[in-house]
């Protein structure tokens, strides 16, 4: 009898929850604007243009994600190091923009559905890919490493490059510190390593296929919120089944 007591009041606590903490699709739907963090810096999921437009395949899709909803996009600026902060001060709803999964951030926030698996590779001058195969060859003394700050790629840069030099610099002009021969390698995922090779001839991806680190994207979530999270998943799984979602890849990384 008490254990069914127990039980009753664990509901009714929890209904009482339900009620007091409404989620944020219903907020989104009342107030009929999504608000989205995003750094403007990862092409080609996120790019902040001249004009001041968002540009990318997170950018996107996340208008996509706002049209569902019948909302307007209101962009919240942030960066890689500033991330997470912006994210648990409630200052958006969702983050898009080649966000990795990992265990540290799925402890303060839920993730998405995956959107398909990307890993660690090293970006380098073209003459050097042989040079720059492995690890082992990379974490030399001599070896100058340059990754943005605040992210996955300086994460592991920090884990498994300590015996080489690394750097921090911005994520728009980084590759032009590779091209000229300020930096040796960058760590970044395969997708990124894949389009600056094409954008920057002179670049390029060491061994795409082969991942020095497995890693998945995803839209970074506020924790607990079931229903909004559930919304957010099924809208992603019916973009990816109607095409919707590889049609916007294919402009943004399909061969020229």
């Amino acid at each position: 009898m008490k254990a069914l007591f127990a039980l009753c009041a664990l509901g009714l606590a929890t209904s009482a929850l339900a009620e007091t903490t409404p989620s944020r699709l219903d907020e989104v739907l009342q107030r009929g604007t999504l608000t989205v963090c995003t750094t403007g810096d990862y092409k080609p999921y996120t790019s902040l243009r001249a004009d001041g437009r968002y540009e990318g395949i997170d950018i996107a899709m996340a208008e996509s994600l706002a049209k569902s909803l019948n909302a307007k996009i209101q962009w919240v600026p942030t960066t890689w190091k500033t991330l997470m902060p912006d994210f648990l001060a409630q200052r958006c709803d969702i983050a898009v923009g080649g966000i990795s999964v990992s265990l540290e951030r799925q402890k303060k926030a839920f993730f998405s559905q995956s959107l398909g698996v990307d890993g660690k590779i090293p970006l380098v001058r073209c003459t050097d890919v042989q040079r720059y195969q492995t690890v082992e060859q990379i974490n030399q003394p001599q070896v100058r490493v340059i990754e943005p700050a605040g992210g996955t790629n300086e994460v592991f840069a920090r884990a498994h490059l300590g015996q080489a030099q690394i750097r921090l610099h911005d994520n728009v002009t980084i590759f032009d510190e590779l091209l000229a021969g300020k930096a040796d390698v960058m760590i970044t995922d395969a997708s990124e390593a894949r389009y600056q090779q094409k954008l920057k001839p002179g670049l390029c991806a060491v061994n795409p296929e082969r991942h020095m680190q497995y890693s998945q994207k995803a839209f970074l979530l506020p924790r607990d919120d079931v229903a909004w999270k559930s919304y957010v998943d099924q809208w992603l799984h019916l973009s990816v089944a109607t095409g919707v979602y590889d049609g916007i890849v294919n402009q943004w990384l399909a061969a020229p």
